[in-house]
């Protein structure tokens, strides 16, 4: 399973939106990897911030 499939997995079995702290934990990933993985799915129009970094899928 890629990373990216990782992250997404991690916001569609969270009730609540994530921060790139929480899906670290979640993951295992590295934080770098993340926040990477996390600014492509926000300029792709994937997740959308609820409040102040805070994400969930759209």
């Amino acid at each position: 399973m890629d990373n990216t499939r990782k992250v997404i997995d991690a916001f569609k079995k969270s009730k609540e939106p994530l921060n790139a702290s929480a899906i670290v934990k979640i993951t295992g990933l590295d934080k770098k990897e993340v926040d990477k993985i996390m600014e492509k799915l926000k300029k792709d129009g994937v997740i959308e911030s609820p409040k102040r970094c805070y994400w969930m899928l759209k």
